[in-house]
């Protein structure tokens, strides 16, 4: 709506409150009314802007019983952007994402391609504040948490998204498919390569899991490597090799942390 439309309806609705009010005309200041404009998210939007929104947002009923929200973590120029479902227990305590024990396993897991949030990566979730009881977060929940990570993705412009786990892959593709048939193959996310894993609590319960989810690292890392690499993100560099690092997967099976899967 432009500056003079805007302009024109508050007169509008001036003259009918004047009418059913006193019957008269009243007397008010001239409007000064700039026309709507998309939001220069390179110009005006920050990472530290947006994580003080999702600090004070009451936009679904998961605010109401969080203790801290989870905006997110990592470098602004991120090789990768890690996307998970939700905060668990200890991220609600602690407000940083990934950090009981799947998030330790996911930092090994990274660690394995030299992969790190405190140096090529970007580490969030598709709901900003936890699920009670760790459930799975519902559609209006998603939806509301949406504008966030949209915000985050065009500040950051990563060359890759990893996605961990069925919710967030599912949320990201728009697609009811099951976490096993879509991990290992890349698809695309406006614009970006986007590779489904399995989330590092589902490593943890079942061990069976914990090759595939290596076969997706190199995938992954391959990928960032690749001399024909044309990912439309910004940001480009060789992470290293695989190789010493294989034995990160082979975690002790201790109990899975209660960061959502």
């Amino acid at each position: 709506m432009t500056g003079d439309e805007k302009k024109q309806l508050l007169q509008f609705l001036d003259l009918a409150s004047d009418f059913l009010g006193t019957g008269y005309r009243g007397e008010r200041e001239e409007y000064h009314i700039d026309d709507d404009r998309p939001r220069d998210v390179a110009g005006s939007d920050s990472l530290e802007a947006i994580a003080e929104e999702v600090r004070a947002c009451q936009a679904c009923k998961l605010c109401q019983g969080r203790h801290q929200a989870v905006p997110g973590e990592g470098v602004s120029q991120p090789l990768v952007m890690v996307i998970g479902e939700g905060p668990g227990a200890d991220e609600d305590s602690t407000g940083r994402p990934f950090v009981g024990r799947a998030g330790q396993l996911l930092d090994k897991m990274l660690a394995a391609i030299n992969l790190d949030r405190n140096t090529n990566c970007f580490i969030a979730n598709v709901v900003k504040c936890r699920p009670p009881n760790n459930r799975d977060p519902e559609q209006d929940e998603i939806a509301a948490c949406a504008p966030f990570l949209q915000r985050q993705l065009a500040l950051l412009k990563p060359r890759a998204i990893l996605t961990v786990g069925r919710v967030p892959t599912q949320a990201l593709l728009g697609t009811a498919e099951g976490i096993s048939r879509l991990r290992g193959r890349f698809f695309e996310y406006q614009g970006i390569h986007l590779l489904p894993t399995y989330h590092p609590s589902a490593l943890l319960r079942d061990e069976g899991l914990k090759r595939p989810a290596w076969e997706d690292l190199k995938q992954l890392r391959a990928f960032l490597n690749s001399p024909d690499n044309n990912s439309p993100g910004n940001n480009s560099g060789n992470i290293g090799g695989v190789g010493s690092n294989r034995g990160a997967l082979s975690a002790e099976n201790t109990k899975p942390s209660e960061e959502q899967n």
